[in-house]
């Protein structure tokens, strides 16, 4: 009881912490000269959007522990003894609920599980069957951008004659879209008879998925000189032109090598920032891994070559059955999936985060 009783206590003190902060930042985002600073009033907005819901649950920790303290102090009065016990029986029920939301709140964050996202999906090995899935695992994550209300639009368009994807690019924008696709990074594996395959049987091939947070512009400078930049004539699948100018972009940042390509839009005004805004993801994509060795190699082994032997799902489609390796998981429902209902397989992933968090903490 003295366990809990200290760590109710210690949660409060953090939970008075955030609200603070909270309080802090609601006066700041009202000044002029906030306001006036666009990088400054778009950084202080996004804090203030992240701590709200535990701001919210903060305020009802710190009443409900009021009330708690009100109700101990009634026992001393016999007449209201029995309704006081009655009282803090519900309180300290309501408390534990608290206790263990506030528990997994106050975890450490990725610092960008609030950005947008850029989603690339890669045909790894398989041949013409692994573009084929490249671009069901593309129409998936539309499909879940969808269902969340987020806004995805297509930036490198690498689709195949059969109707597949070599290499295709998306910018997803919502509310918390990295946090939720971080996990989707590394190689995806799919069984199946291909519309290919004459004599039945099951192949096995791959797609390789990475999710890189969108870089804003105040943390990735870019020095043009260190650009080539060259356009040409945006073509559909197979090489046939789909417009009659160079409108499609080429960008090349010399320092790293970093190639990016935008066609789908009409305008080369456009599919030049989008590339742009590409690039800046992958380059804050670099420099979180020159910063955090181990993020790097953890990324590394999500990501890897597209080989077969290296997977994080498998998407079995004789049976029916998606498994996620990491941490064991099989659902029986592979149409829904693919069609973009993967919140119960990303749920699961994200408390065994937070569960592996919560025993590193002790």
């Amino acid at each position: 009881m003295q366990g809990s009783y200290n760590e109710q206590e210690r949660i409060a003190r953090q939970l008075e912490s955030v609200e603070a902060r909270y309080q802090e930042l609601s006066v700041q985002i009202t000044r002029p000269e906030v306001i006036a600073d666009t990088a400054t009033f778009t950084r202080l907005m996004r804090e203030h959007s992240e701590l709200g819901e535990m701001n919210d649950l903060a305020v009802e920790y710190r009443r409900t522990l009021e009330q708690l303290s009100g109700a101990r102090e009634m026992l001393e009065d016999p007449d209201m003894a029995e309704l006081a016990g009655e009282e803090i029986r519900e309180l300290e029920a309501k408390l534990t609920d608290l206790t263990a939301r506030a528990r997994i709140m106050l975890l450490p964050r990725d610092p960008d599980d609030s950005r947008n996202a850029v989603l690339e999906v890669r045909a790894g090995a398989g041949g013409d069957e692994a573009g084929l899935f490249a671009a069901q695992l593309l129409r998936m994550y539309t499909h879940y951008a969808d269902r969340h209300g987020w806004k995805a639009e297509l930036i490198e368009d690498g689709s195949t004659e059969l109707g597949g994807v070599k290499e295709s690019t998306l910018l997803i924008q919502g509310r918390n879209v990295f946090q939720k696709l971080k996990y989707e990074s590394g190689v995806h594996r799919v069984q199946r008879v291909p519309v290919t395959e004459s004599a039945g049987r099951i192949h096995t091939s791959t797609a390789t998925v990475a999710v890189l947070p969108e870089a804003e512009d105040v943390e990735i400078s870019i020095n043009p000189a260190e650009l080539r930049i060259d356009t040409y004539r945006a073509s559909g699948a197979g090489g046939q032109h789909v417009n009659r100018t160079d409108s499609a972009v080429r960008i090349t940042h010399l320092p790293t090598g970093l190639v990016v390509t935008s066609q789908d839009q009409r305008s080369q005004i456009q599919n030049r920032e989008k590339a742009m805004r590409v690039l800046k993801s992958r380059l804050y994509e670099l420099q979180r891994e020159q910063q955090d060795s181990e993020y790097s190699a953890r990324r590394r082994l999500q990501v890897g070559t597209g080989d077969r032997s290296e997977r994080i799902r498998t998407y079995n489609f004789p049976q029916g059955r998606v498994t996620d390796h990491r941490i064991g998981l099989t659902l029986y429902r592979i149409d829904e999936i693919i069609d973009g209902d993967l919140d119960e397989i990303i749920d699961a992933l994200t408390l065994a985060e937070q569960t592996a968090l919560m025993e590193q903490q002790g």
